[in-house]
């Protein structure tokens, strides 16, 4: 059996990758603040209360998990600080909570992580970034967003360096703006078109892969 490791599972993609590899027959590990949020959910799914940013936490679970094999992990919790933040008006205890939760966690799980994932047949090292970190396609604003995205990006670029050697497939995936939360409501796809997608594209992954920026959809993004 295969088995995915998925933080932020309580709710928006993280509650859908859930769903979507439940039905797919895999183990879960969903991580989340509050994992009530998954007792409706049908599968082979283990709920760990985990604050992301509480990094004895982290390495307490991966601890906790030092016999399993993980083919995916999926670092998906992240956190907005709103897009009306920009040059003067950045508020910068907002940024450090910003920069903690999409930039610092992430590095953290994968570095707690990496072994579990080694040990499987799959082998894939996934972040959930956002075109908005793209330095390529940047237009302005929402600077402690876009610059923990970016900083995420060049982490998991660096990652993709390190671990090549053992097999590891890493990756930062754009999900698209999506109908959640922190999308709103006026965002272009829905959380069936999104997650279901990039389901579709973490099963593709290949070693060619490794250190690559993708689009839900499979499209290259620019860094």
């Amino acid at each position: 059996m295969s088995t995915v490791l998925i933080t932020g599972a309580a709710r928006g993609l993280g509650l859908d990758f859930v769903k979507q590899y439940a039905a797919k027959g895999w183990k879960i590990h969903a991580c989340a603040r509050k994992p009530d949020a998954l007792k409706g959910v049908k599968g082979d799914i283990h709920g760990h209360a985990l604050e992301v940013t509480d990094y004895a936490a982290v390495k307490a679970l991966a601890q906790k998990l030092s016999g399993e094999a993980i083919n995916v992990l999926i670092c998906n919790a992240g956190i907005s600080a709103g897009r009306d933040q920009g040059l003067g008006t950045i508020e910068p205890a907002d940024w450090r909570q910003v920069f903690e939760v999409n930039t610092l966690a992430p590095l953290m799980m994968a570095g707690a992580f990496v072994d579990h994932v080694a040990r499987s047949k799959e082998r894939k090292l996934v972040a959930v970034s956002s075109r908005m970190g793209s330095v390529g396609e940047n237009s302005g604003g929402s600077y402690a967003y876009r610059a923990s995205k970016t900083a995420l990006n060049m982490e998991w670029s660096c990652i993709a360096k390190d671990v090549s050697g053992k097999g590891v497939t890493c990756v930062v995936l754009h999900p698209g703006w999506v109908q959640t939360d922190m999308g709103g409501k006026n965002a272009t796809l829905t959380i069936d078109q999104s997650v279901p997608a990039m389901v579709k594209v973490i099963d593709g992954l290949k070693p060619a892969d490794n250190g690559r920026f993708i689009n839900y959809d499979g499209g290259a993004i620019p860094w």
